[in-house]
């Protein structure tokens, strides 16, 4: 179940679909195997969560750098702004997306870590709970 987050890289919404139906099938057959299912989807939803709040606070400095200067008026008259992609959008900007850019690169080498020592400590026949995890399905 662990190893099924993985299977994003194939199939979309593969990391929450696989363990999802492997709980769900086999999680009668053992407490062992309905808390280890719980553990994967309960990370893996955090993992989304705050993937979706990264997005957000990077949100404003796409807006800065296509944007640039534009203001709120300018948006509803069309024929009056121009959106520019080449402009790097300056200092608040490089300095903004290249610090969200290092916490969702530490993120993903933090999730593919997590996920294997906790289908290694599976394997042992050990419990294992996921740093950073909310508990969403107790």
């Amino acid at each position: 179940m662990h190893l099924g987050a993985f299977s994003k890289y194939f199939i979309p919404f593969g990391n929450y679909i696989v363990p999802i139906l492997l709980w769900t099938t086999n999680k009668d057959k053992s407490e062992f195997i309905d808390e280890n299912g719980k553990e994967a989807i309960n990370f893996q939803l955090s993992i989304l969560l705050y993937t979706v709040i990264l997005g957000m606070f990077s949100f404003p400095f796409f807006i800065f750098n296509v944007f640039g200067d534009a203001s709120i008026t300018d948006l509803f008259h069309h024929d009056s702004i121009s959106i520019n992609f080449s402009n790097p959008g300056g200092f608040r900007t490089l300095i903004g997306a290249s610090f969200i850019g290092v916490i969702a690169l530490v993120g993903f080498f933090l999730e593919i870590i997590f996920v294997i020592t906790a289908a290694l400590k599976a394997d042992k026949g050990e419990s294992y709970r996921y740093p950073l995890s909310i508990r969403f399905i107790k």
